[in-house]
């Protein structure tokens, strides 16, 4: 009888078991709309995303579409995604607010979205680096440099919630010393290279004086750099965030930049779709925001910088 009742409970038991996993959805297909695929770090997080997916299902299909900081066509891009049945769709949002619409029509498809880098209205989950957190690292090396006094610029960049919170951050550790002036905090750097320089070209021609300058990516620290070169500028002092590929270099050569909060972007894309993943298959995650810590990379310790 024992026996018997063993044998029913190990049937029982492989039933249920054959059961579950036939009802664990397949990862077949991702897409991803970044902001622009011809910034390093978002290249550096579809591979994390990639190597992930193919991980879980080896064919798994990875579509990744550079929205060139174009919210209609980031919309088109979605709405792609969405007609060819996809599965998961990792968003860097252009707008994080106006794209919620788009987030809706993917949900009501049947599709699980996950914002990265920044935040996404409607979004099932949000991974992204400690933005705030990094934007005080930052600064607080920038104010150190500068012995807590002098007139330092913010150059501010594309306003999605990493680069508010990066710039908030910045200011709430630049807000305890009465001798730092902040000359200027609004003007858009594009988030690039070209876009730091010309920033920093009108910056150093209409300030005659300035001590720091905190950039809200390494691509526009890159670009102020050169710009104060040009004009012959030495003496001041860049940080930015990041930890691209492009500031090792640069921390390691003769340049004004000082310092980079890093990111890592290989485990936002990883970490998103593993819990994309998750919810596809009914585990939500006990907190949806998922903040990475940063670290700052600095000439003293850019030797063991790991990088991206």
């Amino acid at each position: 009888m024992t026996s018997r009742v063993s044998l029913f409970a190990a049937a029982a038991f492989m039933v249920a078991a054959s059961a579950a996993s036939a009802s664990a959805k397949d990862l077949k297909s991702i897409g991803i709309t970044v902001g622009s695929l011809g910034n390093p770090f978002f290249v550096s997080l579809v591979k994390g995303a990639t190597d992930e997916a193919h991980k879980i299902n080896p064919n798994a299909n990875v579509t990744a579409a550079s929205a060139d900081y174009d919210l209609n066509k980031q919309f088109t891009q979605i709405d792609n995604f969405i007609a060819s049945g996809t599965d998961l769709i990792l968003v860097n949002a252009v707008d994080p607010r106006a794209i919620g619409a788009a987030v809706k029509r993917a949900q009501a498809a049947g599709v699980v979205v996950v914002a990265v880098d920044v935040a996404a209205a409607g979004a099932d989950a949000t991974v992204q680096t400690n933005n705030i957190q990094a934007g005080q690292i930052a600064c607080q090396y920038m104010a150190d440099k500068i012995d807590g006094k002098g007139n330092v610029i913010i150059e501010n960049g594309p306003q999605v919630s990493s680069v508010i919170e990066r710039v908030k951050g910045c200011k709430e550790v630049l807000g305890k010393y009465p001798n730092i002036k902040i000359l200027s905090e609004d003007q858009d750097g594009k988030g690039s290279r070209e876009g730091g320089m010309n920033a920093m070209l009108g910056y150093l021609t209409r300030f005659p004086e300035v001590a720091g300058v905190f950039t809200i990516n390494d691509p526009q620290a890159v670009g102020s750099d050169l710009a104060a070169k040009q004009l012959n500028r030495p003496g001041i002092v860049i940080t930015s965030v990041d930890g691209a590929p492009d500031i090792v270099p640069a921390l390691k050569g003769a340049t004004l930049i000082q310092a980079s909060a890093s990111q890592n972007p290989t485990a936002i894309g990883t970490q998103a779709v593993q819990i994309g993943y998750d919810i596809m298959n009914g585990k939500k995650p006990e907190n949806p925001m998922v903040l990475m810590p940063s670290t700052l990379v600095n000439r003293d310790n850019v030797e063991s910088y790991k990088g991206w």
